[in-house]
């Protein structure tokens, strides 16, 4: 018999209306992922997972249930769907949730143009332990690295396949490709760490191994010697490494699920601005080799750029089906799911406008402040954008860097610290979230 992914998400369907379901939908994910720790250039921990996992989706009427399995015999399959009918009879009566309209589905898509899946042969797990070492020994190589928390290399394969029961049907493949090192400089109770990692579709992408070492090393080394900063109101700027999270905050709560519940900082913000005039936030889900990108949603819709803020402005909400008529607005096609799931709003890849200055230049005009290089925790009130967070990085002292600092918190209003928000031109541009360093004018700090 027939497993391929495609026959797997049939039979399920046809299962599903042998059992009284009224419509449904069905995914099947094979995949395939090896991780290799090294420590003290031994194997520390080598780990692989193959398997297929399979989810149906059945809806009678206004209900629905979702059931999910990694066994894809006949009886299973069975058993599933009559399991699923059952629980959808007892659910709650939701009348937003359904099917899209059959007319709006994808009809076609090049998946070969989002380069999604390298066609490499997998690397050996001698090739992913070499690249490991190769990590810990140039972190271990430098002056004052005590020692190398971990140093790891990974490589997975995820093949998807979506079909529904008003006759959509589509499926694409997507590879990751890993290495990272985590350096401890100094010793006792003065001691610090730091790292450094990459995380590529495809393996020729992927930083060398040595140069991802060495740079945790350097970033552990300039850690030494941290102490509390000044309390005060200052100018902080978020590091590239961190400050995606800030746009993450953005972006969290102009989700639809938070927007129709009335749980978001943002819910009377549409139309209105968000940002300063200079900055747009583009999504754009058909970025080559960016691992936000995808053909189609998790409801078959087909995916496409947009403009979430522009020039400042919020342009709309993150939709899915059921949100979307919720608010009665459309579907912006950023349905996501897992096979034991029903569908709910995320965003593909998300890029913000590049500003025309060094993160240098911002360091040297913030005069005196705060450079965050790294966060814990996080205190953030969805209803009113309220901001407090655990930070550790450098104080700035006369446009320059002066000394490391750590057990700060920093605090400020998301609304007003985003419209004052000042970026630099360092985005990584392949990453899923391309944001830049990003200066916000004036934060409550918290240190000695």
């Amino acid at each position: 018999m027939s497993h391929t992914l495609q026959d797997l998400t049939e039979r399920l369907l046809n299962a599903a209306k042998k059992s009284g379901a009224d419509d449904a939908d069905a995914m099947a994910i094979q995949g395939q992922s090896l991780s290799i720790n090294v420590r003290g250039g031994q194997l520390e921990q080598a780990e692989r997972a193959e398997g297929i996992d399979i989810g149906l989706r059945v809806l009678i009427g206004q209900r629905q249930a979702s059931v999910s399995a990694s066994d894809i015999n006949a009886s299973t399959i069975s058993e599933m769907a009559e399991r699923a009918v059952a629980m959808a009879n007892e659910a709650p009566i939701d009348p937003y949730i359904g099917l899209a309209d059959s007319d709006a589905l994808a009809q076609s898509w090049d998946v070969a143009a989002l380069e999604l899946c390298d066609p490499t042969p997998e690397p050996s797990p001698d090739a992913l332990q070499n690249d490991a070492e190769q990590a810990e020994q140039a972190a271990l190589g430098a002056t004052g690295i005590s020692q190398v928390e971990s140093a790891s290399a990974g490589y997975s394969h995820h093949a998807i396949h979506l079909a529904t029961s008003n006759g959509f049907a589509g499926g694409y493949a997507r590879t990751g490709r890993s290495i990272s090192c985590v350096a401890v400089a100094g010793t006792g109770s003065k001691m610090e760490s730091d790292y450094d990692a990459d995380s590529r579709i495809f393996q020729s992408d992927l930083r060398q191994a040595a140069e991802i070492g060495q740079r945790a090393a350097g970033r552990s080394l300039e850690r030494l010697g941290a102490r509390k900063p000044k309390t005060g109101a200052f100018p902080v700027l978020f590091d590239e490494r961190v400050a995606a999270s800030l746009i993450g905050h953005l972006l969290a709560a102009s989700n639809g699920s938070a927007i129709a519940r009335g749980g978001s900082w943002l819910r009377n913000s549409l139309g209105k601005q968000v940002l300063p005039k200079a900055l747009s936030i583009i999504e754009d889900p058909h970025r080559p080799r960016a691992s936000g990108s995808r053909p189609f949603d998790g409801e078959g819709l087909p995916t496409a750029q947009r403009n979430i803020v522009e020039n400042g402005v919020l342009q709309g909400w993150t939709l899915d089906l059921a949100t979307a008529r919720k608010l009665d607005m459309t579907s912006t096609a950023n349905a996501a799911r897992g096979t034991g799931s029903p569908p709910g709003p995320a965003n593909w890849n998300a890029s913000v406008t590049q500003g025309h200055h060094s993160r240098q230049d911002l360091i040297r005009d913030m005069g005196t402040g705060l450079l965050v290089t790294s966060m814990i925790g996080a205190t953030i009130n969805p209803n009113t954008g309220d901001y407090s967070r655990g930070a550790a990085g450098f104080w700035v002292e006369n446009g320059e860097i002066a000394y490391p600092v750590n057990e700060c918190t920093i605090a400020g209003s998301l609304p007003e610290m985003l419209l004052t928000l000042i970026p630099a031109n360092d985005a990584r541009l392949h990453l899923s979230r391309v944001v830049p360093s990003c200066l916000i004018e004036g934060m409550t700090l918290a240190g000695e």
